[in-house]
């Protein structure tokens, strides 16, 4: 049934609950045999004449429209302005929980738009909770309803979460078509903020698989785009996308230029929570390239761990900043302090994604075998391997099991040492 035919529907249904003729709705204003065109769905009624019949029939004109009271609209509409406080706060099961009821009440039926928008909000919330697979059937089921085309903002974000979704679960082919699908057409829409944050998820996928020549083009590109647009949001990513190819390519000095530049659009321009991210981000790029400089870099992540939480980041940003610090303290030769910090963070791991949940586990065994206690810190390790072995092979992965390998060797589990070598081996490609 056409959404023409359920108009008429509500209001023959609206007219005879109301005890009236269609030539009664019609006097004085319309014809007995318009309305009875209406009705039928061979006619369709112009706004006014649907404000019109509303008033006469003493019903919203919402509900004439889409099915629903303006109190069911009211209430739908707040449902979905809750979920979506709970995502931007972090509390990314409350927000999944919420759309997925809103979605399951009929209500939304009549409302195309507002169904595409919880749609969209649940495939987000189901990705931030660690589902991928059911993201990612979401967000494919967002692109193939021809019913509700999505606007081209919509359509591009759907691409960045979906492409990102892929890269995340190690369907690199996969991350890499969804962008290039939009980007590398021969008619390439004229660049936003949202292609380029679609190109900045197309550099992360050449990197994941290895292809770093890709990734520096496409990331000169992005930046150039960005720099036309001129927006913050589009200068920031692309900067810090940069910044991770610069370290990649082992350009430390240009990567650290590349982050201090963001960091600085985004204390301008930004909101507190994404300036705690991305100094999170920046201490971490800078413990890699310039770990004997590891005390100034706990201070930043002291800061940062208070802002993240006075903010409302999500759980996983808290969790990475714990985990910086906990490298920290290893670095500067306090290994109880990073285990006291890997407990905290190994106690909320459930839930998270398998490749985060092994690399926090390996780093709590290495903090554990550093105080020289061996049992557990086997323990943590074998883990840390199990996520590891369900984990999407990428260049982190391999990173992972390395990593993985030099504790195991520290803790005199020789056997075990020498196959995370061959497995870090085998993720690229060796």
């Amino acid at each position: 049934m056409t959404g023409q035919d359920l108009v008429g529907q509500r209001i023959k249904t609206v007219r005879r609950q109301r005890g009236l003729s269609q030539a009664q709705l019609a006097h004085p204003e319309l014809s007995d045999s318009y309305v009875s065109l209406i009705e039928s769905g061979k006619r369709t009624p112009t706004p006014a004449v649907l404000e019109l019949l509303a008033d006469k029939l003493d019903c919203s004109l919402t509900y004439l429209i889409n099915g629903v009271t303006a109190e069911q609209m009211k209430e739908i509409e707040l449902v979905l302005s809750y979920a979506q406080l709970a995502m931007n706060n972090g509390e990314v099961s409350e927000a999944r929980t919420r759309y997925a009821e809103l979605l399951a009440d009929s209500g939304l039926a009549g409302l195309p738009q507002l169904k595409q928008d919880a749609e969209y909000g649940l495939a987000l919330a189901t990705e931030a909770c660690g589902d991928l697979d059911g993201a990612i059937a979401l967000l494919n089921g967002l692109r193939q309803n021809e019913s509700t085309p999505m606007v081209p903002e919509r359509h591009v974000a759907v691409a960045v979460a979906l492409s990102r979704c892929y890269r995340e679960r190690g369907d690199l082919s996969e991350a890499v078509s969804v962008a290039e699908q939009i980007l590398s057409k021969a008619t390439r829409p004229a660049w936003t903020d949202g292609l380029v944050r679609l190109g900045t998820q197309l550099v992360a996928a050449y990197l994941d698989r290895g292809d770093l020549l890709r990734a520096r083009q496409f990331s000169a590109e992005v930046v150039a785009a960005a720099e036309l647009l001129n927006t913050p949001l589009s200068l920031v990513v692309a900067r810090w996308n940069a910044a991770i190819v610069a370290v990649e390519s082992g350009q430390d000095e240009a990567a650290i230029a590349q982050v201090e530049w963001a960091v600085a659009i985004q204390s301008e321009y930004g909101d507190p929570r994404r300036l705690a991210r991305l100094r999170s981000a920046y201490a971490e790029v800078l413990l890699a390239v310039r770990p004997m400089e590891a005390g100034t870099w706990r201070d930043v992540l002291l800061k940062v761990d208070t802002e993240l939480a006075e903010s409302s980041a999500s759980t996983m940003d808290k969790m990475r900043c714990a985990m910086s610090l906990a490298r920290v303290e290893l670095l500067l030769n306090k290994p109880e302090k990073a285990t006291e910090q890997m407990k905290a963070v190994c106690d909320m791991l459930e839930g998270m994604p398998q490749a985060m949940q092994a690399e926090a586990r390996i780093l709590y065994g290495q903090a554990l075998a550093e105080l020289g206690r061996q049992e557990q810190a086997s323990d943590e390790l074998l883990a840390g391997a199990r996520c590891l072995e369900q984990s999407p092979t990428t260049r982190y992965t391999a990173h992972a099991w390395l990593t993985a390998a030099q504790v195991l060797e520290r803790v005199d589990e020789p056997a075990r040492s020498v196959d995370a070598y061959k497995r870090a081996l085998a993720c690229v490609g060796l």
